[in-house]
Order: C-alpha cells, then structure tokens, then sequence
C-alpha cells in the first residue's frame, strides 16, 4: 500500500521539484541595474559658439563653402553651447597632431570619475565586481581600458573582462546584453559597465563634406553602470531589464558603408556619414520593433492592430485607427540623441508626441551626441524631472555603425528621482528658446559679396566678430 502511493505521488514531487528549479534558475537569469552615474566634464572644455568658431577657423583646409556648410549643419543639429569636447582639443589646440596620451588621459577623467561615484554610494566594492565590460569603439589600447581600471581599483583576480570596439552608438546596448548573457553563468554576480568614445584623437581636420558632419554632432561624454542578478539586493535596484532585441543589418552593402571610419583623398581619418543613414536608419529600426514590439505590448492591441490593419476592415470603416499604438506596454522612450533628424524621425514613425521626445532633444542639446553614452543622459532628464515612476517601461532605441539597432525594454523598480548629471540645470529644461546662436553671430557668412574674397580677407574684415 505505502509503495503504491510512493508510486502515485513520485511522479508529481518530481514535477513540484523541476518546477522550483526552473523558478529558481529564472531568478538568478534576472538584470537588475543598481546604479548609473553620467559624466560631466569641466568646465574649461566647454565647446561655446565662440569656441567652436576658433576651432573651425584653425582648419587651413576649407574655405567659405566649408564654412557655410558647417554653419547650416550646426545650427539644424539641435546641439546648444553647454557641450563639452576633448581637452586636447578644447584646450590645447592640438586636434590635428594629437597623441596616444590625450585620448588615455580622457579615458582615464571619465572611467575613474563615474566609477569613484558609483562606488561611493554603493554596498559593493569594487573587490566584489565579477565582470567588467568597457565598449568604446576607437580606442584599443594595451593593456586595454579594462586593465586600467582593474589596476586602478585592485580588483580581484579572477574578474572577467571585456574591451568592445568598433560598435558604435548602439555599443551600450551590447554590452549590456553580454553581461545578461553572462548573468546565466555565473550567479549572484556584480557587473560594471563603462559606455563612452574616445574624440581625442578622432577630430577631422580634412574637407569632405560627409565627415565634417561627425565634428559637429560628436561630443565627449560616457556612463558608468552598476549591475547585478542577485535577487537579495533587488530592493536596492533602480532597473530591471525586461527584454532586448538586436538586428544587425551590416550583410547589406550600403548599411555597411553609411556609417565607417574612413580616410579622405588627402589621408585624413575622420568619420564618414553617407546620405543612405537615414533610409538604413528606418530600416533597422523597423525589423527590430518588428520581434521587440509583441513582446511588450499587450494581446489586446495586438488584435486591435491586426483587425483595423486587414483590409475587410478598412473596406468596411471609413474611420482609420491608426497604427500600433505604443503607449499600451511603454510609458517612457529613451531615444539615442544622435541628432535632430534622428530623434524627429524615430519619433515620428512610432507616432510619439513632443512630451516623449523631449528627454532626448534636451540631452542632444545639453551634452550633444556622446555615442553609446547618450542614452544615459536621456534617462536622466527622464529621472530628473522625476518622471520614472514603479512599475514604469521605459523602451531604449540606439542605432550604430556596422549597421545595428538595438533597443530594450527596462521596467522602473521604484520611484526614481536623482537630480543625477542634471542636478544644476534641470530647472532651465525645456528652454524657451533652443535656436542655436550661431545664426544671429554667423550669419554673415552667407553674404554672397564674400564669394569674391580669399578666406584670409574674410578672417580679417570679420575678425572683431569671432
């Protein structure tokens, strides 16, 4: 009799115990963000209009077109005169001769200057780190960035490091799924990850049109990001990562080439962006929201989508619903700020307001496009304009070379509202007014009457203006 009922009830303990296991494996698979801490640079390599100009100037290579080409480009960039630049550059006068040093040297302000802050305020010391991921695509030197901060902080031997080059602005987004990946393996682990671009060495000081453009968009910047998957320090969490999709479209000839590090005809390194960004831009972003999005958004509007979309019913309807409507399974969206164009465009296809774009337009004029940085300084206008609320999604949308779109979803653990990097100035945001004053102090560049002049004579009629 007893073993007849071992032999009944067997089967189902084995199916209660599985069970517990898959729990229990799921709980340790989860990504929870701890902490993150933007980086603001001194004052001193602040890049105002003025500045701008001078650097501009120094180029002996263009001449009047070149300057009204970057006087349109930098006034539709939406980038405003608070941005910051290398030192070497900014400082120096020395972006056309720069060193190994320079590009270290800023490395160096940003890891150890966010890293310092992290760690303050955290439980965790840097001795319980586990894995460490440093993505910046144009730098790659040896002993590698992650050396230097292992070395910096005597972090504990058997850490697992990891140097990402080449990526791009979707950089941040990889390397956060590497560290997801690795959050399978290994459990109850503590991860960094340090998101920025080296421009140091990385200044264009040629003539061709297409990678003058990165001079006016790029500007330094980074983040620094504290994660975990051990579910006992969840309450001490800011983030958890929901899902994530990555589309790589680089098997396609032209999205390959829309975005690359290339030198011009007289060897200057620079880097070039073509014409076809914004169509592959499109694109990509299309065939990712095409797997993320029925992973987010709920059934109902799903079928709601697929009812008003089949053409019984528009036959039918003379009313059009519209498309997908995304505000269903996301509250909040963190566009990557890499330009005007692109936070209009990205908007406007997804059908968003100007309250839900206004996070990445006001970071892209603040702090300028910092690459795979930049979506951290959209969330934290987001955070603080005290926006993040428990329970919020938040959908992260990066673009980068190669080409890629990598976008995720975060769900907000608690209430958020850290001042963060925008503690001084959140107040002034939204601005007024957001024209860039290189239109009121430069305009006269447009003057058809200089076209009979050499470039010198124009520096010296308007010399009392730059």
């Amino acid at each position: 009799m007893e073993f007849s009922i071992f032999i009944y009830f067997f089967p189902l303990f084995y199916i209660i115990f599985q069970l517990c296991k898959i729990i229990l494996q799921w709980r340790d698979k989860c990504c929870y963000m701890l902490d993150y801490e933007c980086y603001k640079p001194p004052e001193d390599r602040r890049l105002a209009t003025q500045k701008c100009a001078e650097i501009v100037l120094r180029n002996k290579n263009l001449g009047l077109e070149e300057y009204r080409f970057l006087l349109r480009t930098i006034v539709n960039s939406g980038i405003g005169e608070e941005t910051y630049g290398p030192r070497n550059i900014v400082l120096e006068n020395l972006e056309a001769s720069p060193k190994l040093s320079h590009s270290l040297s800023d490395m160096d302000d940003l890891c150890f200057d966010t890293l310092d802050s992290i760690f303050a305020r955290s439980p965790i010391s840097p001795s319980q780190i586990d894995i460490l991921v440093v993505n910046v695509s144009l730098l790659s030197p040896m002993p590698s960035l992650t050396a230097r901060i292992v070395n910096r902080y005597k972090m504990k031997p058997d850490v697992k490091t990891f140097n990402l080059c080449g990526m791009g602005c979707s950089a941040s987004i990889v390397a956060i799924d590497l560290v997801q990946h690795l959050f399978k393996t290994y459990k109850n682990a503590n991860a960094i990850v340090v998101s920025t671009e080296s421009m140091a060495a990385n200044w264009y000081c040629g003539q061709e049109r297409s990678m003058m453009l990165s001079n006016c968009l790029f500007r330094s910047g980074g983040c620094s990001m504290l994660f975990t998957n051990n579910t006992s320090l969840k309450s001490k969490a800011i983030l958890k990562l929901k899902c994530m999709v990555r589309t790589h479209t680089g098997s396609d000839d032209e999205a390959y080439g829309c975005c690359i590090q290339d030198e011009d005809g007289l060897g200057y390194r620079g880097f070039r962006l073509t014409k076809a960004l914004t169509k592959v831009g499109v694109r990509a972003l299309t065939g990712n929201l095409q797997i993320l999005v029925p992973k987010v958004l709920p059934i109902r509007e799903l079928l709601r989508y697929v009812i008003v979309s089949s053409p019984f019913w528009k036959k039918a309807n003379s009313i059009q619903l519209g498309g997908l409507n995304l505000k269903t399974g996301i509250e909040h969206f963190c566009i990557h700020p890499g330009g005007r164009a692109v936070i209009e465009g990205v908007g406007k296809s997804l059908g968003l307001k100007e309250y839900d774009i206004e996070p990445a337009r006001m970071a892209l004029h603040r702090f300028g496009n910092t690459s795979a940085g930049g979506l951290w300084y959209v969330l934290g206008y987001m955070e603080a304009k005290k926006r993040l609320k428990k329970g919020d999604r938040i959908l992260m949308i990066s673009l980068g070379a190669g080409f890629k779109c990598n976008n995720c979803v975060w769900e907000v653990v608690r209430d958020l509202e850290n001042g963060n990097v925008w503690k001084d100035c959140i107040d002034n945001y939204p601005p007024e007014n957001i024209t860039n004053p290189f239109t009121e102090r430069y305009g006269w560049i447009n003057d058809p009457s200089l076209e009979s002049m050499t470039v010198e004579e124009i520096r010296d009629k308007f010399k009392h203006l730059i």
